[in-house]
């Protein structure tokens, strides 16, 4: 595609509809990080004792809060991960939307940045929420609908770099690939046996990447 088509990418809206500029208010980093931090403390919980033993009100105390006050974020305690599931997608749409305009979206998803940025520690905890995901029906189910609710912020990262005014269904369908393959290529490095080895996850994601968006004008 030609670069003088190619837009950044739009930043999210705000409550009336407006293009909201910058960082987020300090209240909604403040409430994400708050659900980060429940969503690792439940799966360091889940691994340990598996989710059935696991109540909300361990979860709760584990980042100091009141069951009460777990419930304002989180409907559910297998819904804690959800965070969790949807930082790869997110990290998808913020390296779309960072990306050189005037440079191929292949090169950002083929780049060796990947993970390098990545807090070792919340890898780790994503790497075992993927495992948990194998055997917990529960958590299987979070993922599916984490999965398909981050598709509309990765198709509009899309629709901008392709000079769209909106997403549409090529944005969606591409968004999709993508998303999948990102959840696939770390499934497939998480769900190793012991003693297997093969590329580190962030190969695996650049070759995910690559699969998923072969041929494609992108």
């Amino acid at each position: 595609m030609d670069a003088a088509h190619v837009q950044p990418h739009r930043k999210p809206a705000g409550p009336g509809g407006e293009s909201r500029k910058g960082r987020p208010p300090l209240s909604e980093r403040r409430k994400a990080a708050a659900r980060l931090d429940i969503a690792k403390a439940a799966v360091e919980l889940f691994t340990t004792q598996g989710v059935e033993a696991t109540s909300a009100g361990e979860i709760a105390e584990a980042v100091g809060i009141s069951t009460r006050t777990l419930w304002r974020y989180f409907p559910s305690k297998e819904e804690c991960v959800a965070p969790l599931l949807a930082y790869g997608a997110q990290r998808v749409s913020q390296r779309l939307g960072d990306w050189s305009a005037d440079r191929p979206m292949i090169e950002a998803l083929d780049d060796d940045l990947w993970l390098k940025d990545t807090d070792p520690g919340t890898l780790r905890v994503v790497l075992d929420l993927m495992r948990l995901t194998r055997t917990e029906p529960g958590l299987q189910s979070v993922w599916m609908r984490t999965s398909f609710d981050a598709l509309p912020v990765v198709a509009d990262a899309l629709a901008a770099r392709a000079g769209k005014p909106e997403a549409d269904m090529e944005s969606r369908v591409q968004a999709g690939m993508l998303v999948s393959a990102m959840h696939l290529a770390l499934r497939e490095y998480a769900w190793r046996e012991p003693g297997e080895t093969g590329p580190e996850p962030d190969e695996m994601l650049r070759e995910a990447a690559r699969i998923a968006i072969r041929g494609l004008p992108l």
